[in-house]
Parts: C-alpha cells; sequence; structure tokens
C-alpha cells in the first residue's frame, strides 16, 4: 500500500496536492497562489524521501525529511476519495516508523488549519505558527509529535 513515488506521476501526485487542499473550501484565488507552491517535483521523487498510498491508483503522499533530531511531515496530502478511510493515519504512521528508524525525538508539521484536528488525532500538539510560502501574511499552526514517548510501531492508543 505505501510505496515509493514514481517520476512518471509528477503530474498525477500534484493534481491530488490540489485536489486535496481544495477540500477546504478556499476560493480560486487562494488555490491560485496555492498552486505556485503545491508542486511534486522530480527532487521530491528522487530524493527517496517520497512515499504514495496506493490502493488502486495514488489515494495520499507524504514526504518526510529527517535532520539529526528532527524530521518534518514536509508534504502530507490525502485525495477527496481517500479520506476518512485510514490513509492519513497510515502515511502518519509510515512517517513516524521513519523518523523513529532514523533517531529522530520529534516530527514538526506545518498544518493547514483545517487539518489541526486530524494531527491532534495524530498525537500532535501545536507549538506555535509559521508564515505561509504561498499566501503573504497568513499564519499555519506549527504541529510536533514527539518521538521520545514512542517506541518503534508508532501512534499512541487513539
Amino acid at each position: 500500500m505505501i510505496r515509493s513515488a514514481r517520476i512518471d506521476e509528477l503530474g498525477l501526485l500534484t493534481d491530488l496536492m490540489h485536489r486535496s487542499k481544495a477540500v477546504w473550501g478556499y476560493d480560486e484565488d487562494f488555490m491560485a497562489a496555492a498552486r505556485v507552491v503545491l508542486q511534486v517535483s522530480a527532487e521530491d521523487v528522487e530524493s527517496g524521501q517520497l512515499v504514495v498510498f496506493d490502493l488502486d491508483g495514488p489515494q495520499g503522499l507524504c514526504k518526510l525529511v529527517v535532520d539529526g533530531g528532527v524530521a518534518e511531515i514536509d508534504k502530507l496530502f490525502v485525495a477527496p476519495e481517500g479520506m476518512g478511510k485510514g490513509v492519513g493515519r497510515a502515511l502518519v504512521q509510515w512517517a513516524i516508523e521513519t523518523a523513529l528508524a532514523q533517531d529522530a525525538m520529534r516530527i514538526e508539521i506545518e498544518a493547514d488549519p483545517g487539518a489541526v484536528p486530524f494531527y491532534q488525532r495524530m498525537g500532535a500538539h501545536e507549538i506555535g505558527c509559521v508564515l505561509s510560502e504561498a499566501i503573504a501574511g497568513r499564519m499555519l499552526p506549527l504541529m510536533q509529535i514527539d518521538l521520545s514517548d514512542l517506541a518503534p510501531g508508532g501512534l499512541r492508543s487513539i
């Protein structure tokens, strides 16, 4: 179900990201600005850090970057048709297991405000906010999953 992204999927995965973001009800001006930064690049795929949840086609994607004791979920998007079906949870579980395997102590996530409840269910808590790359002056919640109390195997019982 979770596999490495492929270079021939760049357009498909970028479209998945756009459809996922649109679920939050943003207007067309917002979506146009967001599309500039919501791209899957060849570098994302070639880094080996981007995975796809595939069930008869991509249903979600996650890019995890680990740097020392800190991991960052750089991208996590679920196709609208995959929402509520465990796709996001499986991708967070993958991120946790991958981060733990690389000795990370925490995972940070710059979250869409609409996704905050999901990340909270996954064990994250808000630690601050960061400026949006796409929308000038927009602040995004900065979430964190503390891995120090997790053993390999991942999510706390939720």
